[in-house]
């Protein structure tokens, strides 16, 4: 009996004997198939292991509904008043935007709320004001960890990494 071997196998084979597949992560430990039931399991492990922020895959008026429900507690980290209504100005200039794109289909369009920019602003003072006054630091850390909606408001609208108060340019 003659043995066929593919193309595919013998590449196989032959890192196999060169020993390419040894001392790769998770060898001789069991497979991880405890989500295999999920349908949506390789793009929620892909999302994980490269680190992606599964919000992304969202439609954008739902990204923008929960950055609204974030409002006023992930503006506490922006250090100055200025950039604090830059950053609700943009939000409602997208939710504007939103809200001008065709729609498709006979039921009624999910919707985000816009912000009022001078309430949002006295809720603003007012979390700095408590936060200080009872000395949470690491809150108002301009190094702590910012929330994502900040992180990509940094990176879109004013082109600087997160974490610095650099007024827009």
């Amino acid at each position: 009996m003659t043995f066929h071997e593919s193309w595919v196998e013998r590449q196989i084979r032959e890192a196999t004997e060169r020993g390419e597949f040894d001392n790769l992560p998770g060898r001789g430990k069991p497979l991880d198939l405890h989500d295999l039931d999920d349908p949506e399991w390789w793009t929620k492990r892909f999302l994980e292991r490269e680190g992606f922020d599964a919000s992304a895959t969202m439609p954008p008026v739902m990204q923008l509904r929960a950055e609204h429900a974030t409002f006023p507690e992930s503006l506490a980290e922006v250090g100055r008043e200025e950039n604090v209504r830059e950053i609700l100005r943009d939000y409602n200039r997208r939710v504007v935007e939103d809200r001008l794109r065709p729609v498709v289909g006979k039921a009624m369009p999910a919707v985000a709320p816009r912000v009022d920019v001078e309430e949002m602003v006295g809720r603003w003072r007012e979390l700095r004001i408590a936060r200080e006054s009872v000395g949470h630091e690491n809150d108002t850390a301009p190094d702590g960890p910012p929330s994502r909606w900040r992180r990509a408001w940094w990176r879109r609208v004013l082109g600087v990494g997160p974490g610095t108060d650099t007024p827009p340019r």
